[in-house]
């Protein structure tokens, strides 16, 4: 926040005493102020404290604290934004969203005693712990009729689910997402409401869920706007949709899933910045970088990306099809789903209901003449057969293993079925990834390693990092929503094929023998990856622990 908008933030508040008590005033006046300069909730809670010399209190120590809400009406602290708890100690705490509203601090004052403390939190964090503790955040006058709806009472919960309410529930619930740069939303029904939470980074954050709608109506929204059948509440369904958000567009996959409590939805956002399909951006090493920009100029062969899902390989495979988009090669894919939509080459998307497989679409796709195919997956022997043969025929072909190492995609390749002469002939490298989170490069804090750490966890000393090292440590401020933490980076390790691994490829291959062979070869692993990203102060080390399982 600017030093001139903080001054006009404060000269609002100090304007918000005389007027204290007039809760309404205070959420038109808080609307007004978001609107004019652009407030999130949490700057305007960071700078309410700072005002009000109050403590800032974040939603995990809310969700940590034990509540103190059965003596005020729900209402009440809805209206208010306001949530009472309890620290270890019995002390009593109000965290409230505007700290200058004293009708307010005088209510909680009256019910928990004088002693009471308030603290700061921001409207969106209240609003995820109230759903959490009282169930929902949906008053019982509010829903009531929409209760009476029978499991069979398809076309009143179709006409609930396109209402205004509901369609705007559910377009702030993507817009929020988008905003928060969510790669997934989970929508969950348990007995004490809807649970709503996003993956941001690789974890996921809870949010305020959709207020004074139904759940079974928000879910019934989701797959209208999909496609899917409303009437079917017993099996799974998979659905997609162009939904537009704000001012973009953007694809979606849902997937929703019947459960003990009602129906969950998981959202997929799938990305359309082609922006982020640069090389430079994967964050690959130049030695790396060099042996993959080498091996893509091969006219045949086949290159495999590894890692379990969620770790980056689709974003790898879609930034090596950019850097071979030229003119002068024709480049097919098949996909499931297309998660990036590439202007000059031709993709497709299996469709196993009417026969389009992986398998099937590359027996077709070595007619269409390509340089270069784009395997989404080797999911089975069939298509594993098809991609080896395809590159035995002279085309340069890229897919996906789910294995851990690069490795070990050789003896699963074989495992598949593919014969040893055959990978020996074809298989040009692997490339094996993880996604580790990005240190916030406006928090993060730097402090040499000391010995009661390095003692205390193995982990450290095992990578090499000893007392004296300095790492970088997640700090959290406004850009990363106090995580610390704001984006992902790959690490890597790239197996490329000499002569003498080609030699342990036989029908039995051992991954490990070929993993210790390719390091005494100079290949770096994605620990001593990680680590060397840890040095340079682009992740930390307790996030390489927590992703990476040590050899």
């Amino acid at each position: 926040m600017s030093g001139m908008l903080s001054t006009q933030f404060h000269d609002y508040l100090r304007q918000r005493h005389p007027q204290a008590g007039d809760s309404a005033a205070a959420g038109e006046a808080q609307v007004a102020l978001w609107d004019r300069f652009g407030l999130s909730a949490e700057m305007f809670a960071e700078e309410a404290a700072r005002f009000t010399g109050l403590e800032r209190v974040s939603l995990r120590e809310l969700l940590a604290a034990a509540p103190a809400t059965v003596e005020f009406s729900d209402r009440f602290l809805r209206e208010v934004l306001g949530y009472p708890y309890k620290t270890p100690e019995g002390a009593a705490v109000f965290a409230v969203a505007d700290p200058t509203d004293q009708a307010v601090r005088r209510a909680a004052e009256l019910v928990l005693g004088p002693a009471t403390a308030f603290k700061v939190a921001s409207h969106e964090d209240i609003a995820v712990v109230l759903d959490q503790r009282l169930g929902g955040g949906t008053e019982e006058a509010e829903v009531s009729p929409a209760q009476e709806l029978r499991d069979d009472d398809v076309e009143s919960l179709r006409d609930l689910a396109s209402g205004a309410p509901v369609v705007r529930a559910v377009n702030d619930l993507i817009e929020k997402a988008v905003e928060m740069r969510a790669s997934d939303i989970h929508i969950e029904p348990f007995s004490t409401g809807l649970v709503v939470r996003l993956r941001v980074d690789g974890l996921l954050r809870p949010i305020a869920a959709p207020a004074g709608v139904l759940p079974q109506a928000v879910i019934s929204r989701i797959k209208i706007v999909a496609g899917l059948n409303i009437a079917e509440r017993r099996l799974p369904q998979d659905g997609a949709a162009r939904i537009r958000a704000g001012r973009t567009e953007i694809d979606v996959r849902v997937a929703i899933m019947p459960t003990q409590a009602g129906e969950s939805a998981v959202l997929r956002i799938l990305p359309k910045d082609r922006s982020q399909l640069v090389a430079n951006r994967l964050g690959l090493s130049a030695r790396d970088d060099a042996a993959l920009r080498r091996l893509i100029t091969l006219p045949h062969g086949m290159i495999v990306i590894t890692g379990p899902t969620g770790s980056g390989k689709t974003t790898t495979l879609a930034t090596i099809l950019s850097m071979l988009n030229t003119p002068e090669r024709k480049i097919l894919t098949v996909e499931d789903p297309v998660e990036y939509e590439i202007p000059g080459i031709n993709q497709s998307q299996i469709k196993p209901a009417i026969g389009l497989t992986f398998a099937s679409a590359l027996r077709s796709f070595v007619r269409q003449d390509p340089d270069v195919i784009m395997v989404g997956e080797i999911r089975d022997s069939e298509t594993a057969h098809v991609a080896i043969h395809a590159a035995l025929t002279g085309h340069l072909v890229l897919t996906t293993l789910h294995t851990e190492t690069a490795a070990a995609a050789v003896p699963r390749l074989l495992d598949l079925g593919v014969e040893g002469y055959l990978l020996r002939s074809t298989l040009r490298a692997v490339i094996a990834q993880r996604l580790v989170r990005q240190l916030c490069e406006h928090c993060k804090t730097a402090r040499p390693l000391d010995e009661a750490t390095c003692r205390d966890d193995p982990r450290y000393s095992h990578v090499g990092l000893v007392p004296g090292d300095i790492t970088w440590h997640p700090a959290g401020c406004e850009r990363c929503g106090h995580s610390g933490y704001r984006g992902r980076v790959g690490v890597f390790e790239l197996l490329e094929l000499t002569t003498s691994l080609r030699e342990l490829i036989a029908d039995s291959a051992d991954g490990l023998a070929i993993d210790r062979r390719a390091i005494q070869e100079g290949m770096t692993t994605m620990l001593d990856d990680g680590v060397a990203k840890c040095r340079a102060g682009v992740t930390s080390a307790s996030e390489l622990f927590r992703v990476l399982v040590m050899r």
